[in-house]
């Protein structure tokens, strides 16, 4: 049980890297305004994406279903905090989904965002992530 939650927790950090590098190129995406730099960030953002963001958003998944399997579910199932973990990790999901947006947004060269909307987006995850681990470590309810 302890190697599946270091797995769920390892593929976690990693899926949060990517969701708070992503914004972050945006805004410079956003920002840039020669070919080079817009062809360069699509490459980026796309391989940020596909590459790193969306597997360890589904390791994620895969490991934390793995441990409710496991027994975690049997311990934690009327615990209130993990609920509303499930509903952050919902809305989370949704914001990965928006990133997929903005990023086909940019490659068809039909942003019409400014840098400051993404520089605001890139705090989305920091406020999950702080909650999150206070529920999954605190267990508050």
């Amino acid at each position: 049980m302890l190697w599946l939650k270091a797995l769920h927790l390892i593929a976690m950090v990693c899926w949060f890297a990517g969701l708070f590098y992503l914004p972050r190129l945006y805004v410079y995406h956003a920002m840039s305004d020669d070919e080079a730099s817009d062809e360069r960030f699509k490459i980026m953002e796309r391989k940020l994406f596909f590459g790193i963001m969306t597997p360890s958003m589904i390791a994620t998944f895969v490991f934390g279903i793995w441990l409710l399997i496991a027994g975690a579910w049997q311990m934690y199932s009327h615990a209130g905090w993990l609920h509303v973990k499930f509903l952050l990790l919902l809305i989370l999901v949704i914001y990965h989904y928006f990133c997929w947006q903005w990023l086909k947004d940019f490659r068809n060269g039909a942003n019409r965002r400014d840098h400051v909307f993404y520089r605001w987006m890139n705090e989305v995850p920091v406020l999950f992530l702080v909650a999150i681990i206070i529920l999954a470590v605190v267990k508050p309810f």
